[in-house]
């Protein structure tokens, strides 16, 4: 019955491979439809009514007549919207949300997800990203077995119990069709459940009695705790003695690069596949579309509007944007999207890099708010992640989790420099070595930086502290973010996080 079940996904998802083939070649036809949806849908709607939407006629009007908005612009309408009031940024009353805190604040932000944004937006990306696998790799079996994916949980508004919020993956297990629910491991009421740490230990003891896992997915740190778990209660060396049946792993939220080789040591198989997918709480944008390439697809045709900002614009009031088919290839963007959950031209805080254009492929290189330019250097994470993960390969290391900052006039040199914070799965053999490398590597990918410690005249060396393992889940613990969403924040324009982490290491 479950090859059955297997081979009319496949079908399935040969159908959705044709439809993602004819946006790789023209994704502005599905573009200009969906900008002409969304304001057809919302033009009796509060910010409908508000910026005139029924007399938009294309791209150009649409970005005159709105503004910007970042969350803060949007939060006093998405209050109202939770309790209750019907018609706001969005068609009805929305009784889902999506609860984010990013990496870079410790407050909570609340993405509306109207049933139109779950199921044409989240649940249609993940099938994309699912035609895109199985055109890789028709061999795979992930319909045939069981799959785990590390999710959240959500509760109810006190002041209006129809509300509901949590992690987006907790939204889309309690939404998830029955095909999904037929193949998906554990239960669903352990998936579910609000305390993590209660959550991972039960999670660890029933899928270590089990040998029909075949795919998985979340974020890497979180799926490295439950992995270990599972291997120190069974007492295998890696994860294909417990589940010799696994065969890929969807990941995102952050880079992967740092925990390329920690995984290769816990699966070690060369036809093990590993997908790349941006689905965040705002929305489902992209994934890896040729899995020997690294960088993924942007979905053009899965309910949203795309305009993107050059850095140059980032920090303007009304920044200028560019539409998909006018990117240029290498240059870096901020993401603006206009989306079928009511939030319009809104800037969720990534930024990314087109490799090539049809198909508009690109690479995630870090946040709006995560990167260092205290001295013009522009270093971004796809930077530190790109140095780190060469330097860790030279020097026959792994790298558990890492932050760093800026040093503003360090010394007695009155000159700037780089704080790293770095958690070794295995450490190099000499740490200072390790340390000169990783600058070097650091300045060879970005010009920037090169050129700011040319000759030390502007930066010094960065300077890189190894902490004890386990240092970062013990500060994601005491900051509130031990989740399966929470992320480690690479980089930072202030000292605040690489300061939390060294007191608490002193401590």
């Amino acid at each position: 019955m479950n090859w059955l079940v297997n081979g009319f996904a496949k079908y399935y998802l040969r159908l959705r491979m044709r439809r993602i083939e004819r946006y790789m070649k023209r994704p502005e036809e599905p573009q200009e439809r969906w900008l002409q949806r969304l304001l057809d849908k919302a033009r009796n709607t509060e910010i409908g009514r508000q910026y005139d939407f029924k007399s938009i006629r294309n791209a150009e009007d649409f970005a005159r007549r709105l503004p910007a908005h970042d969350y803060e612009k949007l939060k006093a309408q998405i209050a109202r919207m939770m309790h209750g009031e019907r018609d706001v940024l969005w068609p009805g009353e929305v009784n889902w949300y999506s609860k984010s805190s990013g990496t870079t604040s410790d407050k909570s932000k609340f993405i509306p997800v109207p049933m139109s944004n779950l199921y044409g937006c989240h649940f249609a990306g993940s099938w994309d990203s699912l035609a895109l696998l199985y055109h890789n790799k028709p061999s795979l079996e992930i319909f045939r077995r069981k799959n785990l994916v590390m999710a959240g949980s959500f509760q109810s508004l006190n002041e209006y119990p129809k509300t509901h919020f949590g992690d987006v993956s907790s939204l889309l297990t309690h939404h998830m069709p029955t095909i999904g629910r037929l193949c998906y491991a554990p239960d669903f009421e352990t998936m579910l459940m609000s305390n993590f740490e209660e959550k991972i230990q039960r999670i660890a003891d029933l899928t270590s009695r089990r040998d029909d896992i075949v795919m998985f997915g979340g974020v890497p740190t979180w799926i490295i705790v439950l992995f270990r778990l599972i291997l120190e209660k069974t007492g295998k060396s890696n994860m294909l003695e417990v589940w010799p049946h696994l065969q890929a792993y969807m990941h995102g939220g952050v880079g992967f690069e740092p925990y390329r080789e920690t995984f290769k040591a816990l699966i070690p198989s060369d036809n093990f596949v590993y997908q790349e997918i941006y689905n965040a709480s705002e929305g489902y944008f992209g994934a890896q579309c040729d899995l020997g390439k690294n960088d993924m697809l942007l979905f053009a045709d899965n309910g949203v509007f795309y305009e993107f900002v050059p850095v140059e614009e980032w920090e303007k009031e009304h920044p200028k944007t560019v539409l998909l088919a006018d990117v240029e290839v290498g240059k870096n963007y901020a993401v603006m999207i206009s989306s079928n959950n009511g939030l319009w031209r809104y800037l969720p805080g990534d930024t990314l890099m087109f490799t090539r254009k049809n198909p508009h492929c690109f690479q995630i290189t870090g946040r709006t708010k995560q990167f260092i330019n205290a001295f013009g250097e522009e270093v971004m994470v796809g930077d530190t992640d790109k140095a780190l993960a060469e330097a860790c390969r030279q020097m026959n290391a792994v790298v558990a989790e890492y932050t760093a900052a800026p040093v503003y006039f360090a010394g007695d040199t009155g000159r700037g420099g780089h704080e790293w914070v770095v958690e070794f799965e295995r450490a190099p053999s000499d740490l200072e070595g390790f340390n000169e490398l990783l600058d070097q590597t650091l300045q060879r990918i970005n010009s920037d930086y090169e050129a700011k410690r040319y000759k030390g005249m502007a930066l010094q060396r960065l300077n890189l502290h190894a902490v004890p393992r386990g240092t970062f889940l013990r500060w994601m613990r005491a900051r509130g973010k031990y989740g399966s969403q929470s992320k480690v924040p690479r980089l930072a324009n202030h000292r605040g996080f690489v300061e939390e982490i060294m007191q608490l290491v002193a401590e």
